[in-house]
């Protein structure tokens, strides 16, 4: 079996499932155990076009959702819709609407946070989690947004730039195409720069990071239309409001404060992400946070996109994860 099978947009089902919240757009391919993928910021359920065709090869039933506020998925226009509970609600509903009675669930970037949620809110139905890219880190002590306007220094931290609504928006809308592309060539192996993008200087703007000329080895112009056409049609605020509601998740999930995953699960980060760099901690804290950890790897030399990067390796990592559950 190939690690890294081709992507047939015809071998892919899609359906819109009923929520809480809506409808949930789900993009599956094969069929045996589910394993729901969920994606992160800014992308959608096209950014597992690799893991589909080879879960599916393997023996597993993938499926890929866009994410409330993304794609196909409805937006509702309330902030406070795209809390955490929200979304592990939504997860909860697909499975359900798919007629299984449990999954394996895997996040990359905020995906990686709802996956861990889902697991840890319910265990009964999210018997694993396997994250990616951003490591698990329970609820603190600290207010999300005091956190965050720490780590900004002398600048302020990208999620902090987010909170306002309409002002990232503004940044981004006028050149949606041009943005993304920056944005995913910033945080990519081979494009990344040097200063990092994880904070904006007063008075500028996020993509004033950006590496200018270049395009990650990872990304075609095609897979650039797919994302550019999605944010063109449904704007960016349904995918923003996600970091709009991090207080709002530190409040409403009080009663899990300090609280482990101990469901089997798997970590695959890339050395260059900053998002592992400034997240270290969390890693370092997993022996206690994550105590049913089976398997976590660092990938030499990947930026943030992983699963997209290094298809290839993931899938291997991923499916091998998945295979050892199964056999225990």
């Amino acid at each position: 079996m190939p690690d890294h099978p081709s992507f047939s947009p015809a071998e892919v089902r899609h359906r819109l499932v009923e929520t809480p919240g809506g409808r949930i757009h789900v993009a599956e391919q094969g069929a045996g155990p589910l394993v729901l993928l969920v994606h992160g910021f800014p992308e959608s359920w096209y950014s597992w076009r690799h893991q589909l065709p080879a879960l599916a090869a393997a023996g597993f039933r993938a499926a890929a959702i866009d994410v409330r506020g993304y794609g196909r998925s409805s937006k509702p226009a309330q902030t406070h819709a795209y809390r955490m509970l929200d979304h592990v609600a939504d997860n909860v509903a697909v499975v359900r609407a798919l007629g299984e009675r449990s999954a394996v669930v895997a996040g990359h970037d905020w995906g990686s946070p709802i996956a861990a949620n889902s697991a840890l809110l319910r265990p009964d139905l999210f018997t694993a989690a396997a994250l990616f890219s951003v490591p698990y880190s329970p609820r603190g002590a600290v207010r999300p947004t005091d956190a965050f306007a720490r780590l900004g220094g002398d600048e302020e931290f990208y999620v902090s730039y987010f909170q306002r609504p309409q002002r990232a928006e503004a940044e981004i809308e006028p050149d949606v195409r041009g943005w993304l592309a920056g944005f995913y060539a910033a945080l990519s192996a081979g494009t990344m720069p040097a200063t990092g993008v994880s904070s904006v200087p007063e008075g500028g703007r996020l993509s004033d990071r950006f590496p200018r000329g270049g395009s990650p080895s990872w990304l075609t112009e095609a897979d650039l239309d797919v994302y550019a056409g999605e944010f063109e049609r449904t704007g960016l605020t349904g995918a923003l409001n996600r970091y709009r509601n991090v207080d709002r998740d530190w409040e409403d999930l009080a009663a899990w404060d300090g609280a482990a995953i101990t469901q089997p699960a798997l970590f695959v980060g890339g050395e260059l992400d900053p998002t592992t760099i400034w997240m270290a901690g969390a890693i370092k804290a997993f022996p206690e946070t994550l105590p049913g950890l089976t398997a976590a790897h660092i990938l030499d030399g990947c930026g943030h996109w992983i699963q997209q990067e290094r298809p290839g390796e993931v899938n291997r990592l991923l499916i091998g994860w998945l295979k050892g559950l199964a056999a225990g």
